[in-house]
């Protein structure tokens, strides 16, 4: 490009040469504010006065690029006119359209016959007329919106007609006055006002309308009312109809404050026709500071009856969805030279959601009232634990001590069985160990000794008569570890491979424990990690009797440029010195070597996964327990997993879960487009997951669904299948049509796809739209 004055157009060995010109905004000094550009086959201009351009003329000012067939700037009023092809540009944002009339400093102006491209929603439309208010604001006077090309003669899939729509960037606001829904002319939703956020901030108004289905409560429509209370608290109310119960209100409240935040969320159903009685579902969780460092956390759930879970099982947040907890903690933690000190109460209370049938109903856990202790623990140098890097000659003692007081109580539901058998109480215990860690650069040996005592005072006299006892456990326990790397190869590539030894030796005397409680005690799993601890429980008021050796090895092959980890072999045993007496089943335990435990994982290549865990018992030749997973994703929404679960005498379950196009997808397993890269044929989807119970003979808990995939709008129908007991289900029909860049109407079937199938991934997760979509 060539700079010059007044000049006409000229022709130069066959090169069309453009003119432009560098003009200074009115009332302002060159280089105070930027200057306004033209540039054009043919330029014209008088001194401060009239510029004419023609030919592909542009006009530059800032991030403003405006471009036309014929173009004029009026530089004292700062006006710009274009005709003929009118394209601007800003912000990321583009219009087009056949007349243009904008005063460029301010961005005020009008376009006539306008189309409209919002790089910030990714989706455009067309106007009668479109008003510029600054580069922030834009309205559009029977304006439409839709995020699908429009294709010659054709109206978008779906489009938001409206007699005006206010586009309010600054505010993160679209207003729509009028407003129509249509999705393939079909209007799906009216309203004489819509209003929209235009990023990812909040704004109040209604939302999508929530939709579902199930074989308990029928037919359910929600209407979502989003109330920005203030920037650091905002509410959700749900007004709700279920065709066989009623109507009803869900709510939801956050707030979050210097110091503290939380929320609170109510499910309310006054009258259901079913169960003749109102029902409701309480979930709060907050936490904050009190001052000096003292924190408190709150979470608590509760529901109106034992037959909610079943009934309404979306409304409750819980994990362990029959038994409800409410947990209180208070605590400060302290930062010394010699490590850290914690002191903390806690208050845990259950409501167990047990039914009125005899058969499904189970044992409660203690409730805690209160739980009351202190803490201390120091740390070994980092550099024993940072990689096994050397230290030097010197070790530093590494321990904890732990103090604490417990009230334990059965929950009010609990079973008769468990009032007539299991006392109530009090505890109070000391945990404590100390170590001496010492390591290089590739091995490690950590010697402990350890304490568990306990004292108690029940309330019900046991039948020893006792009602006051308490023990003293001590435990010593080596720990040595190597870690020996070499190169190698693994079916011709290049690998670094790690042998990884391991020994644990823990010597526990026996001390009778049969007449004392068991508040908290379980058997851990055993495993590859529990297999490397000193006692076979959790919790307190259990300790095994332990003189044995665990022994085994892991080794790990692995890509020496990127990290990952192809390859790793692993296994694991337990030798007994001498029986051991106290055992998660009761029994003595006589074999001298353990279930011998395997572990496999590999990840060959990006497109295969594998892991395996076998716990196999040599007495009887077979595998006691199996997890087994198979993994298979060749591209983007193609995986395919299987998994097996064996718990031999318990369970044996299969698993499949997938995410596959049918046809109409690309290799890319994106929907097929035209040779112009407009329209979209569309593409089909398969997705869910299968659980069948081999030991029962029937399907458990699964999810079944197929999308549809046009490019600017997805649609999933699917069923979710859900056990509530042996011979009962809830099965829930999932409905969700995505209107991209806009909104997701009906039931949440993303989220249940999402956290039910390994390796799921949304279809619009990369989804853009282009600024080069033509809406004419």
């Amino acid at each position: 490009m060539m700079a010059a004055s007044g000049l006409a157009a000229a022709q130069e060995g066959g090169l069309q040469l453009r003119r432009a010109k560098v003009l200074t905004m009115p009332g302002s000094s060159s280089g105070v504010k930027p200057a306004v550009v033209l540039s054009a086959k043919s330029l014209q201009s008088q001194l401060d006065q009239l510029s004419m351009a023609e030919g592909e003329a542009e006009l530059r000012y800032g991030e403003l690029l405006m471009k036309a067939d014929r173009l004029s700037y009026l530089q004292p009023s700062d006006e710009a006119r274009a005709t003929g092809k009118v394209e601007v540009s800003v912000a990321g944002n583009v219009f087009r359209g056949s007349e243009l009339q904008l005063f460029v400093q301010r961005f005020e102006g009008e376009f006539l016959d306008p189309s409209y491209f919002f790089s910030l929603t990714g989706g455009g439309g067309k106007a009668e007329r479109l008003r510029f208010i600054g580069q922030q604001r834009v309205l559009a006077d029977g304006g439409t919106y839709s995020s699908c090309p429009v294709e010659d003669g054709k109206e978008p899939a779906w489009q938001l007609t409206t007699t005006q729509l206010r586009m309010d960037f600054e505010a993160n606001e679209g207003i729509a006055s009028g407003a129509v829904l249509r999705f393939y002319g079909v209007p799906i939703l009216a309203a004489p006002t819509i209003s929209f956020a235009l990023g990812s901030t909040r704004k109040s108004g209604w939302l999508p309308p929530n939709i579902g289905l199930d074989n308990r409560s029928g037919f359910e429509l929600g209407l979502p009312y989003y109330w920005n209370i203030a920037p650091q608290h905002d509410a959700t109310l749900t007004p709700f109809i279920m065709t066989r119960r009623g109507a009803g209100l869900d709510s939801e409240y956050r707030y979050l404050e210097p110091g503290h935040n939380g929320e609170i969320k109510l499910a309310w159903l006054p009258n259901d026709r079913v169960a003749n009685r109102a029902r409701w579902a309480l979930d709060l969780a907050q936490q904050g500071e009190v001052g000096r460092d003292w924190r408190y956390q709150i979470r608590s759930e509760r529901a109106s009856d034992d037959e909610y879970w079943k009934d309404l099982p979306k409304r409750l947040q819980s994990q362990t969805p029959r038994l409800l907890g409410t947990d209180l903690r208070f605590g400060r933690s302290v930062q010394r030279e010699w490590g850290e000190a914690q002191a903390y109460a806690r208050v845990q209370a259950w409501q167990a959601l047990q039914g009125a049938d005899p058969l499904t109903r189970f044992e409660t856990p203690y409730q805690r009232v209160p739980q009351v202790g202190l803490r201390l623990s120091t740390e070994a140098d980092d550099a024993v634990m940072a990689g096994f890097r050397p230290w030097g000659r010197r070790a530093r003692l590494e321990g904890a001590v732990e103090l604490e007081y417990n009230r334990f109580e059965l929950p009010r539901e609990a079973l008769d069985s468990q009032r007539s058998t299991l006392p109530s109480g009090q505890r109070a215990h000391l945990l404590g160990h100390v170590s001496l860690p010492f390591g290089g650069a590739g091995w490690w040996l950590i010697p402990k000794l350890s304490l568990n005592a306990a004292a108690y005072s029940l309330d019900q006299t046991q039948m020893d008569g006792r009602r006051s006892m308490s023990r003293s456990v001590p435990s010593l326990s080596v720990d040595q570890g190597w870690v020996f790397e070499r190169q190698t190869a693994l079916f011709g590539r290049g690998t670094l491979q790690t042998l990884e030894p391991r020994l644990l030796y823990v010597n526990t005397p026996f001390r009778d424990q049969s007449g004392m409680p068991n508040f908290d005690a379980a058997p851990k799993d055993f495993n590859f990690d529990s297999i490397y601890t000193d006692n076979q429980f959790s919790g307190v008021d259990r300790v095994s009797d332990n003189h044995q050796l665990s022994f085994g090895a892991i080794s790990r092959w692995v890509n020496p440029s990127q990290g990952g980890e192809l390859l790793r072999l692993g296994l694991v045993q337990r030798y007994l010195f001498r029986d051991q007496r106290i055992t998660p089943d009761g029994q003595p335990q006589t074999q001298r070597l353990s279930d011998l435990l395997l572990l496999g994982s590999a990840h060959l290549n990006t497109q295969w996964w594998m892991d395996a865990a076998v716990q196999y018992n040599p007495d009887s030749s077979r595998a006691v327990r199996t997890v087994t997973s198979l993994r298979y994703s060749p591209g983007p929404f193609r995986t395919v997993s299987a998994a097996y679960r064996l718990a031999r005498g318990q369970s044996e379950q299969v698993e499949l879960g997938w995410q596959w196009p049918l046809f109409g997808a690309q290799a890319d397993g994106s929907p097929r487009r035209d040779s112009a890269g407009g329209s979209c044929g569309g593409a089909w989807y398969s997705a869910g997951r299968v659980q069948y119970s081999l030991r029962d003979r029937r399907f458990t808990d699964s999810v079944v669904g197929v999308e549809y995939d046009a490019g600017c709008w997805i649609l999933r129908v699917g069923a979710e299948r859900l056990s509530t007991g042996r011979a009962e289900t809830n099965t829930r029909l999932l409905l969700q049509l995505e209107l991209v860049g806009l909104s997701r109407l009906g039931s949440n079937a993303l989220k249940v796809l999402r956290d039910n199938i390994p390796g799921y991934r949304p279809l619009s997760s990369d989804r853009s739209a282009s600024p080069d979509a033509s809406y004419d």
